[in-house]
């Protein structure tokens, strides 16, 4: 491993020593879907169609073990292009609206420091993070966000652009984020997960599944509810799949396939209760597969478990621009040197950090997650836990929530959904599902004051405002 990477560094430097310093640096694309669990057929699920996605995989390395560190849209965004955790960069919620949410003037992002490095950078879809002077693109491509295909092809001018410098294009569909709606019997009316019915997107063929034959994950209610609200879910998720083969196709034809490194990855988890806003695997699992001409050979598997906070530093790398030393407002690390070792040594834990949703959703919870345990802080553990305007009102929960406290959502009751204790510790190898709560349990004492340390420790790193906690109310 470390004989190919030296072999690729004295391939640039003898490239760069000739003059040609762009064509030796890598273009990265990194592509972001929003509300989107790892829900496509190279990650096993059986009816969703992504051949796209499936292809990158094949050619690429998918990573079975990538999680989020906040399930909330633009926290987690601001997270993906600082490489901060959240409660270090203040972007603690969302930014639109009255939630007014932003991060700190002093964030040094990405598309910064990528363009300090001589990158030219663009965006395209959905934002959803502030100040837009920290998180500063040199260009702003148009696109309805919730058709992926347009917005590959509106990326085609910028592509083909006679600047010779290499480019970092951050492309961002709005799906499979839901909208709302009511179920009507197999299906949806139009835009619950922004799907249109007959009408659909230019350039999109819809793919239509029916409710009996969608998998539902073991926190969700087995429904026939569900499962329609699950077929509309897999009808965005494949409308992501056919922009991912469009930008392919331009990337292709713009002659830049070759020298190019594509991250495709999301937000957070899908957009259900149990899923979005929490940091139960539901919400922390995101897909992330990764196409690179720097990888030996394709249809890998990484077990690393990398979080979104490794995203700066791995792109930086891949840019040849990370420094030797990481600078303390990077929170994560380069998972780019491991891609081709099925079982790296060392990532073996990722962390977690959340607080806000929308403005009215305080409740603050942190996260040590190993191979085998997930300790939860739920900070705020005496409030109710809070819902997402989207997640309240979906047709799912509702029905379940109608049906009174003692009625199962998922592996939970509605009144554990709700009511959360202090401490959570989940055993994730005897129980995946996470049920079981340990935390009170005299035979676990010792991994509970384990993994306190190090949420403290991470706490001390990462300078959490929420260290206090441990000795304050």
């Amino acid at each position: 491993m470390l004989r190919w990477l030296t072999a690729v560094a004295l391939v640039a430097v003898a490239i760069v020593g000739n003059g040609n310093a762009a064509e030796a640096r890598r273009n990265v694309v990194l592509f972001v879907t929003d509300d989107q669990s790892p829900d496509t057929g190279c990650y096993g699920n059986p009816f969703i169609k992504t051949p796209n996605i499936d292809r990158l995989a094949a050619e690429g390395v998918r990573l079975d073990h990538a999680f989020c560190t906040t399930a909330s849209c633009s926290a987690s965004r601001s997270v993906i292009l600082s490489g901060m955790f959240n409660h270090a960069n203040a972007q603690y919620g969302h930014q639109h609206s009255y939630h007014h949410f932003a991060s700190y003037d002093g964030v040094k992002s990405l598309p910064v420091r990528l363009e300090a490095a001589g990158y030219r950078t663009a965006r395209i879809g959905k934002y959803h993070v502030a100040p837009e002077s920290v998180y500063k693109f040199e260009t702003v491509l148009p696109g309805n966000a919730r058709n992926p295909v347009q917005m590959a092809d509106n990326c085609e001018k910028f592509l083909k652009s006679e600047d010779k410098r290499p480019f970092f294009l951050y492309f961002c569909t709005a799906d499979p984020h839901r909208g709302g709606g009511t179920v009507e019997s197999d299906r949806y009316k139009p835009n619950a997960f922004g799907n249109k019915g007959a009408t659909g997107y230019p350039g999109v063929k819809e793919v239509t599944y029916r409710r009996d034959e969608v998998q539902v994950p073991p926190f969700l209610p087995d429904t026939p509810t569900c499962r329609a609200e699950l077929a509309q879910y897999a009808q965005s998720c494949s409308r992501i799949d056919q922009g991912v083969g469009r930008l392919v196709e331009q990337l292709k034809a713009s002659g830049h396939w070759d020298n190019t490194v594509l991250i495709y990855t999301a937000d957070h988890g899908m957009a259900f209760p149990g899923g979005k806003t929490t940091v139960y695997e539901g919400g922390m699992r995101v897909p992330m597969v990764v196409r690179s001409p720097d990888i030996q050979q394709g249809s890998g598997v990484c077990n690393a478990m990398v979080s979104l906070v490794d995203l700066v530093p791995t792109i930086l790398d891949a840019a040849g621009s990370l420094p030797e030393k990481l600078p303390a407002d990077l929170h994560g690390r380069s998972f780019y040197r491991v891609l081709n070792e099925q079982d790296p040594k060392g990532w073996d834990m990722v962390r977690a950090s959340h607080t806000f949703h929308e403005i009215t959703m305080y409740y603050p919870m942190r996260v040590i997650r190993t191979r085998k345990y997930k300790l939860i802080w739920n900070i705020a553990h005496g409030l109710p836990y809070p819902f997402a305007s989207d997640l309240w009102d979906a047709p799912t929960w509702q029905e379940i929530y109608k049906q009174g406290p003692d009625a199962y959502y998922g592996k939970r009751t509605v009144h554990n959904y709700i009511h959360r204790a202090k401490f959570e510790l989940y055993d994730l190898e005897a129980d995946p599902d996470e049920v079981v709560n340990l935390a009170e349990e005299k035979l676990h004492a010792a991994v509970l004051e384990e993994l306190k340390l190090k949420l403290k420790e991470f706490q001390k790193q990462t300078k959490d405002p929420w260290l206090l906690k441990w000795d304050y109310e």
